[in-house]
This record gives C-alpha cells, sequence and structure tokens, in this order.
C-alpha cells in the first residue's frame, strides 16, 4: 500500500507572525518557515504504518516555492521514501481548492490507496484540502483523526468531534485528516538527514499539471490582533464578585 503524504510549508510556530507596514499581508522575510505541525504529525503517522508492515511506500508531497524542498527533506529525513515538489512562483497563493486539484492529479499518477495530512494549515487555519481532495477523488474521508488502524482493506478512524471521540470504518481507498493527539512526531537523527540527502526529490512546475492556481479570495486587510489590556488584581471575594457585576457585567 502507498501512502501519499502532503506537507506545507509555513512560518515556525515558535515566531511571532509580523504584518506587513501596508497590511496587505504576512511579512515573509527573513523569517524562519518549518514544516506544518499537523503535516508533520500526518508524516509520522505514514511512517508508523509503514514499519507496522502495512504500508510498502510513503511518498511526500508539497506544493510552493523552491524552497519548500527544505520542508520535503525533512519528511525524508524522518523515513518517507521519496518526495515531489510542485513549484510555484514565488508570490503565489495557491488556495486549498487549487491544492486538492493539483493534489488530486498527483493521486491519479502515483496511485496511493491512503493519503494522510494535517486536518489544517496553521498559517490560514482553513482545514479544507483534505475534503476538497476526497470530494474530487470520489474517496472515503475520516476527518481529526486521534488514531488510525488498517485492518483489511479498510481504515479504523479514532476521530475528536465536539462530544469527545468517534469511532469510524472507512474503506480504502481513503482520505485521513490528522489532529493533534494523533502521535508525537519522531526527531530526525544526523544520519537520517544526511541519507535524506540522496533521497529521489522530483521537482515538476505547476503548469506541467493543467489546474488553474489563481486565487479565487482578495486579502483586504491584515492586522495584528488588539493589545490584551492589563489584569486587576482584587483582594478579596467579594471585591471581584462586585467588579465582575458592575465592570464586566457577566454577572
Amino acid at each position: 500500500m502507498k501512502v501519499l503524504v502532503p506537507v506545507k510549508r509555513v512560518i515556525d510556530y515558535n515566531i511571532k507572525v509580523r504584518v506587513k507596514p501596508d497590511g496587505s499581508g504576512v511579512d515573509l522575510a527573513n523569517v524562519k518557515m518549518s514544516m506544518n505541525p499537523f503535516d508533520e504529525i500526518a508524516v509520522e503517522e505514514a511512517i508508523r504504518l509503514k514499519e507496522a508492515g502495512k504500508a510498502s511506500e510513503v511518498i511526500a508531497v508539497s506544493i510552493g516555492v523552491a524552497k519548500a524542498q527544505e520542508t520535503l527533506r525533512t519528511a525524508l529525513a524522518m523515513g518517507a521514501d521519496r518526495a515531489i515538489l510542485i513549484e510555484t512562483a514565488d508570490d503565489a497563493d495557491v488556495e486549498p481548492l487549487a491544492v486538492a486539484k493539483l493534489l488530486a492529479k498527483v493521486v491519479a499518477e502515483e496511485g496511493p490507496e491512503l493519503v494522510i495530512l494535517g486536518k489544517q494549515a496553521i498559517d490560514n487555519d482553513m482545514n479544507a484540502t483534505g475534503q476538497m481532495l476526497a470530494a474530487l477523488l470520489g474517496w472515503s474521508q475520516a476527518t481529526f483523526a486521534s488514531e488510525v488502524a488498517i485492518v483489511d482493506g479498510a481504515a479504523a478512524v479514532t476521530r475528536e468531534v465536539d462530544g469527545g471521540l468517534q469511532t469510524i470504518k472507512v474503506t480504502l481507498p481513503a482520505v485521513v485528516t490528522a489532529d493533534l493527539r494523533l502521535n508525537e512526531p519522531r526527531y530526525a537523527s544526523l544520519p537520517n538527514i544526511m541519507k535524506a540527502k540522496k533521497k529521489p526529490l522530483d521537482v515538476k512546475p505547476v503548469a506541467e499539471f493543467g489546474v488553474d492556481v489563481a486565487p479565487r479570495l482578495t486579502t483586504l486587510k491584515v492586522t495584528e490582533p488588539p493589545v490584551r489590556a492589563a489584569g486587576i488584581i482584587v483582594g478579596s471575594v467579594d471585591e471581584l464578585v462586585e467588579k465582575l457585576k458592575n465592570e464586566a457585567g457577566v454577572l
């Protein structure tokens, strides 16, 4: 069974995001970039499936600028077998629908039985690519997975919902989106990082796929959230209740 894992290059989650002075977007100049954390969890799960003998090959794929090769090398160092970069222009903003269409083309070429990816990217939080991909392919889908087991040509997926946990069974081929508690990704060791440099990484221009990647959304303005007001220390419970009644209006 082949497993395809889409990964996205985003601003590292430890970095404080800066807005451009003109409010046109987020400033990416000289900012540390890394793999989307949810996608990193998906890569780890795919590797675990291979180690358990459930998968024969793990293929990482990314859609983005040339520097996204660094993100793919991270996936290769973790244990993916090979990688594919669909290269876009430096200023391209590829939206989830276009990403899903491009991934559908890759699926048609590679023939995986399972696509596992992060439930969302931390840069836009759209949470849409996995669902759109499943719809385009006509495949089963299981979102927000916190546990995945492959048994007899099907995936038993425990997913996180508002009321707790829900376990469903979907037939393969399927699309699964990974939630935060699915696993804890491994650190790539130095020997594996060196080995990753020799693993296959194919770079293909986005034009080769015949997909319209022009954005359908227009960003009008980006602003930072308002500065949080300082807290107030109260001297007693009575004073706290009084302030909640008269100033906050919550009682």
